[in-house]
């Protein structure tokens, strides 16, 4: 007991000395002062750091009529920076700084300054400045924390811009048809039918699909339909009836030719054909026509409505309805398209029998971006393809070419949520997040959803980046970014799902958040052994600063 007190009086003691004592006393007893630094670790946001320090000057160290200069100083392998001073003065200094009372005082002062290349691996001091007397004495330096946390710089942040997709089918299903027709209330087959232009040019169409390679001759049908004209009972058996003679007559049709067995029915009124060709023709009041069509479902009201333009039933009844009594003969086909093989050998032997679709589904399939290139450049200039006009952008971002996929960009002549999107990583390719930011609100799509996380994880927005992120798709590496930021490290592991580099070296950062020694071992191995920028940043890391790597 007597022994603590012996200490404490000293102390007392010593403290007592600097009231009437000089500047070189508080720098001598410069270390009773108490230092704290929040955050302990400086953390880099959005290219600044801030902290806050607060000093406790204990009673009887401040003398009445000093002066105390407190410069902090950033200190890091590429040299130094010296903040903006802070300056205190004692109760009898006539001045205008920071009063500190004799009895002791604490201070709390915000620290800011920008990042530089190089403070990965640094820390921050206090050097301290005492006068008194017009003497001046420097005081011992303090290290107050150590800096500077880049973790957030590990965000992926190319964007993402995906190509628009082509229309290109392998299989393409397509018919052919020829048909009959029939007289007014009659399912009569003439001879004459038979022989007639569109039977012959069905039987050719037979032919054609037997000899070609590419064709094949997935089934047959025989439809057979009334003109909507009379009572809807009677039209539907005609039909029927139609539909049986017209089966009677394929044998003849076919004969000769290949084709399988057809399946046969009757359709009833043909009201899809009579729209058809009341809008194709240029009868007076068809829009009428057509809007009665569109206003009643029940075919005696339409049939009544249209019976009421006497008029107009006339025409109908001379050029319309005739054409509606018939059957129709239909061959499905199947069109077997160029393999991915043969459209990269078109490319190279003769590009120009490629259509558009072919030349967008052709691109896909090479690598090369110069060569991607080259095949939309084709596209646009043959086609005026609107679709690959976009893709030499989304080409040139890949290449890192912002300001030709800007050009590329603009120029595509439908401004849809994907041309925004894309505008948007541009704007972010250049450091412009306000006008990313207007793009990717303007896009909408999920693309543009995930691009705004990147551009809130680059400005500090890290709890906005993690709702923006949570359930993006094809960037799993920056949602996992995102919950380390705000420290869910469980759902940071979670959201890990692809095996890259950069996704090893998170589950590196995550590991050690944690502790495991053992996890930061493997997955940094994992992750430096496959790339030499991870490894020199490994070695400056702060997140891995209580580990022996």
């Amino acid at each position: 007991m007597m022994k603590s007190f012996k200490i404490v009086a000293a102390s007392l003691m010593g403290l007592a000395a600097v009231a009437c004592g000089s500047a070189e006393k508080m720098a001598e007893l410069a270390d009773k002062v108490t230092v704290k630094c929040n955050p302990e670790v400086l953390e880099v946001v959005a290219g600044k750091v801030d902290a806050t320090v607060t000093v406790t000057y204990p009673d009887g160290y401040f003398l009445p009529k000093a002066v105390l200069e407190v410069t902090p100083v950033i200190v890091y392998e590429g040299g130094e920076v010296a903040l903006t001073p802070f300056v205190y003065q004692g109760e009898k200094v006539k001045d205008n700084y920071k009063t500190i009372s004799s009895d002791g005082q604490t201070v709390t002062e915000r620290i800011h300054f920008d990042y530089v290349k190089g403070m990965e691996k640094s820390y921050l001091e206090l050097r301290g400045t005492a006068t008194l007397k017009n003497k001046s004495v420097a005081l011992p330096s303090r290290k107050v924390a150590d800096g500077c946390n880049t973790t957030y710089m590990l965000v992926k942040a190319a964007g993402l811009v995906p190509y628009k997709a082509d229309n290109y089918q392998e299989v393409i299903s397509y018919s052919q048809e020829g048909q009959i027709l029939y007289r007014i209330n009659s399912s009569d087959v003439a001879g004459s039918q038979l022989r007639g232009q569109s039977i012959k040019d069905f039987q050719q169409a037979l032919d054609d699909i037997q000899a070609n390679e590419r064709t094949t001759l997935t089934g047959t049908e025989i439809v057979a339909y009334a003109s909507p004209d009379g009572a809807e009972e009677l039209n539907d058996n005609l039909a029927d009836k139609r539909s049986a003679s017209a089966g009677k007559a394929w044998k003849t049709i076919v004969k000769g030719h290949e084709a399988t067995d057809p399946s046969v029915r009757g359709a009833g009124e043909d009201w899809e054909g009579f729209q058809k060709l009341v809008s194709e023709s240029d009868i007076q009041d068809k829009e009428l026509i057509l809007r009665v069509l569109s206003m009643y479902s029940d075919p005696a009201v339409r049939e009544n409505e249209i019976k009421n333009m006497s008029q107009v039933y006339t025409s109908l009844r001379e050029t319309v309805l005739p054409a509606l009594r018939r059957a129709r003969f239909i061959a499905n086909v199947e069109y077997a398209n160029y393999t991915s093989e043969e459209l990269l050998k078109q490319i190279e032997d003769n590009i120009d029998v490629l259509d558009e679709e072919a030349l967008l589904r052709a691109a896909t399939l090479v690598s090369d971006l110069d060569q991607k290139e080259s095949i939309y450049k084709k596209a646009v200039d043959k086609y005026d393809s609107d679709r690959a006009r976009f893709n030499l952008g989304v080409v040139a971002l890949n290449k890192n070419e912002v300001g030709k996929a800007e050009s590329a960009f603009k120029k595509v002549s439908v401004k849809d949520a994907d041309v925004a999107n894309a505008l948007g990583v541009v704007a972010l390719r250049k450091g412009d997040y306000s006008e990313a930011t207007k793009k990717f609100t303007e896009a909408g799509t999920a693309e543009a959803v995930a691009n705004q996380g990147v551009v809130d994880i680059l400005t500090g927005n890290y709890e906005k980046a993690v709702r923006e992120l949570a359930d993006a798709k094809g960037c799993c590496h920056n949602t996992a970014l995102a919950y380390i930021l705000t420290s869910q490290l469980s759902k940071a592991s979670e959201a890990i799902k692809c095996d890259c580099p950069k996704c090893a070296y998170l589950k590196a950062i995550i590991a050690a958040r944690q502790g495991n020694a053992q996890g930061v071992k493997s997955n940094l191995e994992s992750a430096v052994s496959r790339s030499e920028e991870l490894k020199e940043r490994s070695v400056k890391d702060i997140e891995f600063a209580d580990f022996k790597l």
